[in-house]
């Protein structure tokens, strides 16, 4: 069959959009591969059509525009949308446009009508799906107030309705997603190249050199990951410019060579690739001059207060009894802490900015430490250590970074920073801030991710709970929708709470149109059954994607021994037709339960002469007359059971106790060639993530990945 084509403007009335677009939708769904080509444009009106917003090429070759023009070219053009009672689908097709109204006046009595005329009714016209049902559910879902007024309830049979036909067309849903994603992605692509990017960066004409400076002390998280790929965007995409990317390994009690790799190996998945990369600590011996330098000129001060005491003289704005000392007490403090004696260890180097200034980062910061602490890259060169507000604008300035591209976390610590470029007499630095992509119920402080892995919590910074690159990616989060995912978010200031189905609605984009789909069945209560008619046992090659032959084949095994979820099994009536998916029809002869109504077995008649557009349940089901592979099927929920914590918050008090489910299933043959890493569909579970492959006596174990729906 040729191939017909659907234009619909992504910025007009949805009410009038969705019901072409459903209807188009449904007949891909009932073939094998899609006859008709969907085309969003981003417009209001097209650019033909005397101002149309939807135009179908049909069987005639001719377009035709409107919504009721197009529904009309639709039935000619695929004959089998035309039901028994023509005259009542083309009644009710020929009000579609009076439910588009946003006036409630108007509106509630056509509501009342549909709510009247379905109480006795499944369908709109006899008894089984037609198209007014599709084009009428469309009309509905794409109007605000039609949708307010059915999900308030009162309209009992119109609700039920409603909610029926979005569970028995569930590509409904997902058509209504591709929509709005569209206009989404175009809004998105038009505002990275445009103004959301263009932010005030100065100087841009003689060049740009940003960076990223991650210290070696855990593994990144999905925040660092935007500092990351900010940093990259600007200077290589937006402005033909530097990345450095810098470790900012200043303090050896908590950093690894471990972390250092696992940081670099990330920032090469996500398709960042730094011109240049350094170390803070190859730059120790500068430091040391300027921190030499800092003190000479009485810019600096050693101090011996204890941390508590320091703490509070810095919220009160005290001065420390140590802040008049003289310049040759301070450099003889110093050089104890150089040499780590004893001594040395009592004291910490603090700058000498303000006492009492209305920005606490700006009163005293301590900017050198003493640790004898073998360091990972220098041994034991250095027992001093500068911390990062030393040592972060003086390295930017001196490696030559023209745009620190960094948090809205550190804008307090902005006027400081400039304290020590105009201090030191160094060249000036342009700042700027970004929001912190912030999670909800989601752990971003390194500190804190650090406890939950070295309390057992969770198994380690690759838990797929975590929102480090590697537990996300463990998850079934792919590189793609993550660059895609942060780069939307942008440079802006404006501080957001983000819920996960954002990023993870992203995701499915990718992972839909390749992901095999293959078949499980809870282990519980499984249901076995006989289906008379059914022809010996024997096995075809099948697609894995109906919509994409490139993902390959697999071997499906048909007989008349099947294995059913107890979950569908129950649904089950006395002479039912259900369908069979990617078999037909069968009808329910015969139902055993016990005591408690579990299905015990079952005894249907194939019928594979029926009409599957006529049965409510389409269910999976395996053969038993093959090698079923036996899988461990696991989902999480959040760590946390806030969604943002407050300051005075315990962590063990906002820890949920239980954020793992497992269940065993088993799954068709095929499975058992699945590799780590594989992401693929369980039809009407999920899509999965393949954690562990099979191999004998160990079922395979497969995460969950969430869609958007969810938000785990």
């Amino acid at each position: 069959m040729s191939q017909f084509k659907l234009n619909l403007a992504t910025k007009a009335n949805q009410a009038s959009l969705l019901p072409v677009l459903l209807v188009a939708t449904s007949i891909n769904e009932a073939r094998p591969t899609p006859v008709i080509a969907i085309n969003f444009e981003d417009a209001a009106v097209l650019s033909e059509g005397e101002k149309a917003i939807v135009q179908f090429t049909g069987a005639s070759g001719a377009p035709a525009y409107g919504t009721d023009n197009a529904i009309k070219e639709l039935r000619a053009s695929f004959p089998f949308l035309n039901g028994k009672d023509e005259k009542s689908e083309n009644e009710w097709l020929s009000q579609l446009e009076s439910f588009t109204t946003l006036d409630f006046k108007a509106l509630d009595p056509l509501l009342q009508r549909l709510n009247t005329h379905l109480l006795l009714r499944s369908f709109m016209v006899g008894y089984s799906l037609s198209t007014p049902d599709i084009a009428l559910w469309g009309a509905l879902r794409g109007n605000r107030v039609a949708i307010s007024a059915i999900r308030k309830g009162a309209l009992v049979n119109l609700t039920r309705w409603f909610n029926f036909l979005d569970e028995l067309c569930p590509w409904a849903s997902a058509a209504l997603e591709s929509l709005n994603a569209s206009a989404k992605e175009k809004k998105a692509a038009k505002a990275k190249e445009g103004a959301s990017y263009d932010i005030a960066l100065q100087n841009t004409d003689k060049g740009v050199v940003t960076r990223f400076p991650p210290e070696p002390s855990g593994y990144l998280h999905i925040g660092h990951a935007k500092a990351a790929l900010l940093n990259d965007y600007f200077a290589h995409e937006k402005y033909n410019g530097t990345l450095l990317v810098r470790f900012d390994d200043t303090n050896p009690s908590n950093e690894k060579q471990e972390f250092q790799d696992a940081i670099m190996e990330d920032l090469a998945l996500m398709g960042i690739k730094p011109d240049r990369m350094s170390y803070s600590s190859d730059y120790f011996d500068q430091i040391y001059e300027y921190g030499l330098k800092i003190i000479r000129e009485g810019n600096a001060y050693a101090d011996d207060t204890d941390k508590e005491t320091m703490a509070s003289q810095r919220m009160n704005g005290e001065p420390s009894k140590r802040r008049d000392a003289s310049v040759e007490e301070n450099l003889a403090r110093f050089e104890e802490m150089k040499q780590g004696t004893p001594e040395g260890l009592r004291w910490c180097i603090r700058a000498k900015m303000s006492v009492d200034n209305p920005n606490k980062a700006m009163r005293d910061p301590v900017i050198y430490r003493c640790n004898p602490t073998p360091h990972h890259r220098t041994g034991t060169k250095w027992k001093i250590y500068p911390t990062y507000d030393l040592c972060c604008p003086i390295l930017d300035s001196i490696e030559g970074v023209t745009h620190a591209l960094r948090t809205i976390e550190y804008r307090d610590r902005n006027p400081q920073y400039q304290w020590f470029l105009d201090t030191l007499g160094l060249r000036h630095v342009q700042i700027w801030d970004f929001a912190r992509m912030n999670f909800i119920r989601t752990l971003l402080s390194k500190r804190k991710l650090t406890k939950l892995v070295d309390q057992g919590v969770v198994w380690g910074w690759d838990d797929p709970r975590f929102p480090t690159i590697r537990g996300i990616r463990r998850r079934g989060m792919t590189v793609p929708a993550l660059r895609e995912f942060i780069l939307k978010q942008g440079p802006s200031k404006n501080i957001t709470n983000l819920d996960w189905t954002l990023i993870w609605a992203t995701n499915k984009k990718y992972i839909d149109p390749v992901a095999p789909r293959h078949t499980a069945l809870m282990k519980k209560d499984l249901v076995k059954a006989v289906i008379k008619g059914a022809p010996a046992p024997y096995t075809e090659d099948k697609p894995k994607h109906n919509k994409n032959p490139e993902v390959g084949q697999k071997k499906v095994t048909f007989s008349g021994s099947v294995l059913f979820d107890q979950e569908d099994a129950k649904t089950f009536k006395q002479d039912e037709e259900i369908t069979l998916m990617a078999w037909g029809n069968a009808i329910v002869r015969k139902i055993e339960k016990d005591s408690a109504g579990v299905v015990q077995s079952l005894e249907l008649d194939l019928h594979l002469e029926g009409d599957f557009k006529k049965t409510e349940k389409k269910v999976t089901w395996l053969s038993a007359d093959q090698e079923l592979v036996p899988v461990e099927l696991v989902d999480f929920d959040y760590l946390l059971n806030k969604d943002s914590l407050q300051e005075d918050d315990a962590l063990e008090d906002v820890l949920n106790k239980n954020t793992e489910f497992r269940e065993d299933a088993v799954a068709d043959c095929n499975v058992a060639e699945l590799r780590e890493g594989d992401i693929i569909q369980f039809e009407r579970k999920g899509y999965f993530r393949c954690d562990r492959p099979y191999a004998p006596g160990k079922p395979a174990v497969l995460f969950n990945i969430p869609t958007g729906k969810t938000g785990k």
